[in-house]
């Protein structure tokens, strides 16, 4: 499974201004991506929107993005959630044949404890006809996935190929790189410490701020898997503070301020979420300036 080393970004979902899913903005952003570098393409994850998207616009956003793609990266698409039944009737009803692997959250308000974490990926990995890649987010979830759980799953099924990691805490992130089974994967859901993981021996990251500069974000990660170390911070270093200013309000109004600067995407998100103040836009602006990028 090496289709998953390297910079996956997490696509946002563009909307026009009444709401609708602005499938022009989608098709600029796809091209953009794979053009510059990406390794593979994440659909329907936290960042595009997922919880605020109907079955039949993630239907055709998947098609969509399957058509625009074209066969030329790999693709993974979000099913997951806290009904576990549920989950495994979206993977029986959804036509996988063009994805390549699941991203599956952690069951999220509920908080189960471990053992039901486990059960519950165990049900959706005999379900799943394809490669599974755990989502550990806590500070979304309310609950830690704990290593032994990740580890336990990991050696458990052969079709759990990965974690995606996103508690942003570096020890978790070395205890897994220390203890896991060869061929399965870490990958950085940090943008801000994706480059450390890599260098730890980490497979790469599910990014965020990789859509909007793909090129400098997937060499960066390509320098930190390859122990680059200098080349990829001098690049870590540049990116700091687009990275930070992306997170600082939401995600993804962010990022989407990020594209709307760059004539990718306009800005806008559905509720509860907001667009990003006109304050940190104008910053984000001035630093994409600064990085030669307008």
């Amino acid at each position: 499974m090496t289709k998953f080393v390297g910079t996956g970004v997490a696509l946002i979902t563009p909307f026009k201004k009444d709401l609708t899913v602005d499938f022009d903005a989608l098709e600029t952003l796809v091209n953009y991506n794979i053009d510059n570098g990406i390794e593979y393409l994440v659909i329907s994850g936290t960042t595009g929107e997922s919880v605020t998207i109907t079955a039949k616009e993630k239907k055709e956003i998947t098609d969509f993005i399957i058509k625009v793609n074209s066969g030329r990266l790999p693709l993974v698409l979000g099913i997951g959630g806290n009904n576990t039944s549920a989950v495994i009737e979206e993977i029986n009803s959804t036509n996988l044949s063009q994805i390549d692997a699941i991203l599956s959250v952690s069951p999220y308000y509920s908080k189960p404890t471990q053992e039901g974490i486990y059960q519950h990926f165990k049900a959706i990995s005999e379900a799943s006809p394809i490669p599974i890649i755990l989502y550990n987010v806590p500070g979304r979830t309310s609950k830690n996935m704990e290593p032994k759980t990740i580890l336990r799953l990991a050696n458990d099924f052969e079709n759990i190929i990965a974690v995606k990691e996103a508690g942003n805490n570096l020890g978790q992130y070395l205890e897994l790189l220390k203890s896991k089974p060869k061929d399965f994967h870490i990958i950085s859901g940090d943008d801000d410490i994706a480059l450390s993981v890599a260098l730890a021996g980490g497979s790469g990251v599910i990014s965020v701020i990789g859509q909007g500069l793909p090129k400098e974000f997937s060499e960066m990660i390509r320098n930190g898997i390859a122990k680059n170390a200098d080349a990829a911070f001098a690049t870590h270093f540049e990116l700091m503070t687009i990275t930070n200013q992306i997170f600082s309000e939401n995600n993804p109004a962010g990022i989407k301020a990020v594209l709307k600067s760059l004539n990718i995407s306009d800005s806008y998100v559905r509720l509860p979420l907001v667009e990003a103040t006109d304050k940190l836009k104008k910053e984000i602006s001035k630093e994409l300036n600064r990085l030669g990028k307008r």
